[in-house]
């Protein structure tokens, strides 16, 4: 399990805006990551790294406890957990997720 947080946390740390999702960016595979990259574009995120974690059931598994959050998607932002689409969406229309993510 050590070896997954250790992926984890490299994949946070090496790119400041991390998405781990269902699917891809071009191919979301659940409503919630949709909605996450619909709002990730509107904010025109132009340095964006997306994780499938349909892909890694390690990673599926252990970025849940990485961030002690039960769903997929998460967002990071200069290695920090941000939240999930639902969190994305509030953050949005307040106008703080395009501050965060122009503070890089």
């Amino acid at each position: 399990m050590s070896d997954t947080r250790e992926r984890i946390e490299q994949l946070v740390k090496s790119h400041r805006v991390v998405l781990f999702m269902k699917g891809t960016a071009d191919f979301p595979m659940c409503g919630f990551s949709g909605r996450a990259m619909q709002v990730l574009n509107a904010c025109g995120v132009n340095d964006l790294m997306t994780v499938n974690v349909l892909e890694d059931e390690a990673i599926r598994q252990g970025i849940k406890d990485y961030a002690n959050w039960p769903t997929i998607p998460q967002l990071y932002i200069d290695g920090e957990f941000v939240g999930g689409s639902d969190i994305m969406m509030e953050m949005y229309q307040s106008g703080e997720l395009q501050q965060a993510l122009a503070a890089g």
